[in-house]
């Protein structure tokens, strides 16, 4: 008797089979599994709120309160979406992304793991706030160890909008998640029918729907309802993963460089016992003199400091103005400041301090 796994690897097969190469760009037609008429492939839906989880609120014309709409309801809400796959959704919680937090990472990186070693799912959807949706990517990425997909999604409208943009990223959410295309890849970011990884992928806009850019890379592909579209075949070998440090993430604060800018906000982070320090420094992860020996102090007291830049795209090198070697700076290439803090405490909180270890684990994440 052919058992319900023998079926769904048939189906992914049978999906797999049906997708066809359209040139040398790499290219992908995914036919959906119900065109196919095979068995439907499982998907686990964590809510954690977001915009997409949010309603209106009568004080503005755009107005709205995150977090207020279920998982259930929303994946309920969605037209087509059971014909995709077999949902299934739980709430991790239910929050506005700007009040993300470690906490939820754990709790998301541990049921993720628990469902697929358990083969409860095919892929994973995550549905989250924008504001910090590339950061949680990122730790995902950098803590997960799975051939299966892992997607998160979310939308720059209220749910209960004239024109939202949640269902359909949503549903083609799913349709990443569900596509036999999607495995090796890593974590990845649907929106606005377009497929991000989370290296590259950073918030650009504050309210339009196309908000999510690469400014560094480029996407990695495109979705609509009928086609999953990849630009290139999934890396050969992804980088060693980490592991989630036991007792949380140390404490690694960004500090913002501005024009006469004093130690301040340096010597505010020591006091708190921060264990990194990453500099969000104009132009190439620079900031002032007095910034500089404070960072300096910073970093033969023990404390890791990263230079980053607050400047949109572009990488930051090491020993051009500032003297890496000499200091025992790190630099992040091209990790925005935020995605350089979760680095930082990923590899601080893994035993990985000292300033040339901590160089080369910036280095191995290419």
């Amino acid at each position: 008797m052919t058992t319900s796994k023998t079926l769904r690897e048939v189906a992914m097969h049978t999906t797999a089979v049906a997708a066809l190469t359209l040139g040398a760009g790499g290219y992908a037609f995914t036919a959906n599994a119900a065109d196919v008429g095979t068995a439907k492939p499982r998907i686990l839906v964590l809510a954690t709120g977001g915009t997409i989880a949010s309603t209106g609120d009568a004080r503005s014309a755009i107005g709205y309160n995150a977090g207020g709409v279920t998982g259930e309801q929303l994946t309920a809400s969605v037209p087509g979406l059971d014909k995709l796959a077999s949902i299934k959704a739980e709430q991790i919680s239910n929050i506005g992304s700007q009040d993300m937090n470690s906490k939820v990472w754990y709790q998301l990186a541990a049921r993720i793991k628990q469902a697929f070693e358990r083969n409860e799912a095919d892929g994973v959807v995550i549905t989250h706030g924008t504001d910090t949706m590339e950061e949680t990517a990122f730790f995902l990425d950098n803590v997960l160890s799975t051939p299966k997909p892992v997607v998160l999604v979310g939308s720059m409208r209220p749910s209960t909008a004239v024109s939202a943009d949640g269902p359909g990223n949503l549903y083609e959410a799913v349709e990443v998640a569900a596509s036999p295309q999607s495995g090796h890849r890593g974590v990845l970011v649907v929106m606005n029918d377009t497929i991000h990884a989370p290296r590259w992928v950073t918030k650009t806009n504050t309210t339009s729907v196309q908000t999510f850019g690469n400014p560094n890379g480029g996407p990695l592909g495109y979705v609509d309802p009928a086609s999953v579209r990849y630009l290139s075949p999934p890396a050969a070998a992804r980088n060693a993963r980490l592991n989630v440090p036991n007792g949380g993430l140390p404490r690694v604060d960004i500090v913002y460089a501005h024009a006469d800018m004093d130690a301040g906000q340096i010597d505010d982070a020591v006091r708190h016992n921060a264990k990194g320090i990453v500099l969000a420094g104009v132009g190439d992860g620079n900031a002032s003199k007095a910034a500089l020996d404070a960072l300096e102090a910073a970093a033969k007291r023990g404390v890791v400091v990263v230079r980053a830049s607050r400047v949109g795209s572009g990488f930051v090198n090491r020993n051009v103005e500032v003297s890496d070697d000499k200091t025992g700076f790190v630099v992040s290439y091209d990790l925005n400041p935020q995605k350089a803090r979760v680095l930082t405490q990923l590899l601080i909180g893994n035993g990985v301090t000292t300033p040339d270890k901590v160089q080369k684990a910036f280095d191995a994440t290419y």
